[in-house]
């Protein structure tokens, strides 16, 4: 978390959307019947995802 507080807003919504974009990857794969090398990849990034929107909301940034 202290990595993602100490980012400038500009690469926070980068990266936003960044793992946005591999959470969609992701979902799709395995609605398309494919498997993950790693199962818990999707929770994770949903985390981080969460943690980023944390720290945008922290500076007062409305989405």
């Amino acid at each position: 978390m202290e990595e993602i507080r100490e980012m400038s807003r500009e690469e926070k919504l980068k990266k936003l959307m960044e793992l946005e974009n591999e959470l969609l990857r992701l979902r799709t794969l395995v609605r398309s019947g494919g498997a993950l090398e790693n199962p818990g990849q999707i929770r994770a990034i949903r985390k981080d995802i969460a943690r980023v929107k944390l720290s945008l909301r922290e500076e007062g940034y409305r989405a």
